[in-house]
């Protein structure tokens, strides 16, 4: 299993509690337009994704990931 693999899995299982809607998630899922999370959802799901990885994300980074896969791409990136 590759790097970005194990991360898309983590990742996929830390959306899932805040998945209200069940939306079916790819790698071009959108936060604010498909899973329609607001600011206080991002924050939670944002150091859910912290703890999980030991990384920080910066509110520079956050603002320019959009959908699942760039975020997929940031961790994998942060990980080094």
């Amino acid at each position: 299993m590759s790097d970005r693999t194990a991360t898309a899995q983590a990742i996929h299982a830390q959306i899932e509690p805040f998945n209200k809607k069940g939306i079916d998630v790819t790698d071009a899922t959108t936060f604010a337009g498909d899973l329609e999370w607001d600011s206080l959802t991002v924050m939670d799901f944002v150091a859910a994704i912290e703890d999980e990885f030991d990384i920080i994300i910066t509110m520079n980074m956050q603002a320019e990931i959009e959908t699942v896969g760039q975020l997929i791409d940031a961790v994998d990136k942060l990980k080094g």
